[in-house]
């Protein structure tokens, strides 16, 4: 008598055909294959989702900012968009879904078309520009002010902007940086350091109540540069209020109409923005300058929280300038990551 085996891998260990499965009405049917018509009619649910996943990035500039600024929350995270692709992926395979797999493309395009040009190594080498600046919210609150110096001062920039400088650590800052750096400028809780002389430095008005931010001039061997150090307001997520931004959107605005006035036409901005070159809210300043990341650099960047990079709110703009290179530099004793960049001018 021929003997029934109740598993796949009892039969296929003796060569024999598997088992049959039960069906709904109580009959036997074989097990599911993707050749089935059924693969196509399964799954509709996650193309749906796939769908939209897809509109979300497309129209991420139309979602209102009305009810807790969330169009400028989902801007700030909008690169981690795409991991719901590997996810609808493993769903799909595992319901064996031809319509899942086909719907899963249009995310994933859409991905591509917005990010995928970061993922390309775009550096140069380092030596070929004219100047090399260096950016870095060192954090009030770093327990290490000495180590955090000394690490950017071997970082061998031509320019470093520092933002929350805190007054009782500024002089430890000072005394490591003046050997590289014989010129510097203190505006509030933001200053730049030069190897070149600086002149007409001056804080900047961004409306806040007090100094968190400053322009000058860099007096380079290659003509003179403008310089803006800023710290634009933190920005917080709250279940009562959502993502309060409102004070750096309105600092952001004053920052962007200083630098359309900038008689020279060579400008860097410098600092912690507390925002992504895809928040809207900072389209008074990325509306006329460049990324050095997005031009230059390989990958995404991301500087904050050092520990566990998750977004780039540290930024390196230039206008009139050409980048070269940039990239972050590894951690100090800052909850934020420094980011460089080389120029050509």
């Amino acid at each position: 008598m021929a003997r029934a085996y109740t598993t796949e891998a009892e039969a296929s260990a003796v060569g024999a055909e598997p088992p049959v499965r039960p069906g709904p009405s109580g009959g036997r049917r074989p097990p599911r294959r993707w050749c089935e018509t059924g693969a196509w009619r399964r799954g509709w649910v996650l193309a749906v989702l796939a769908a939209a996943l897809a509109g979300v990035m497309v129209v991420h500039s139309r979602v209102p900012n009305a009810v807790g600024n969330l169009g400028s929350l989902l801007e700030t995270f909008l690169p981690w968009c795409g991991l719901g692709v590997p996810l609808l992926l493993l769903a799909a395979l595992l319901r064996r879904s031809l319509t899942g797999l086909v719907a899963l493309l249009l995310p994933a395009l859409v991905w591509a078309s917005l990010f995928g040009g970061l993922l390309t190594d775009k550096t140069a080498q380092a030596s070929e520009g004219d100047l090399t600046v260096l950016s870095h919210n060192v954090d009030a609150a770093n327990p290490d002010p000495a180590g955090t110096a000394a690490a950017l001062a071997d970082a061998e920039a031509d320019v470093l902007a520092l933002a929350e400088l805190p007054a009782r650590a500024l002089d430890v800052y000072e005394e490591a940086l003046a050997q590289e750096y014989p010129h510097h400028t203190v505006q509030g809780t933001v200053g730049v350091w030069s190897r070149y002389p600086l002149t007409d430095s001056e804080p900047v008005d961004i409306k806040i109540g007090w100094n968190r931010a400053l322009r000058t001039t860099v007096r380079t061997p290659q003509g003179e540069v403008a310089v803006y150090a800023a710290h634009l307001p933190s920005v917080r997520v709250k279940v009562n209020a959502g993502f309060t931004a409102g004070q750096r959107d309105d600092a952001a605005e004053q920052l962007g109409q200083a630098i359309a006035r900038e008689p020279l036409g060579r400008v860097v901005l410098l600092g912690d923005l507390n925002g992504t070159m895809n928040d809207r809210a900072l389209a008074p300043v990325t509306a006329q300058m460049r990324s050095t990341q997005g031009a230059a650099g390989a990958g995404f960047g991301f500087t904050w929280p050092a520990s566990f990079p998750l977004t780039r709110i540290d930024q390196i703009m230039v206008k009139g300038i050409e980048p070269v290179s940039s990239w972050t530099l590894p951690a100090t004793g800052s909850d934020h990551l420094p980011v460089a960049a080389s120029v050509t001018l």
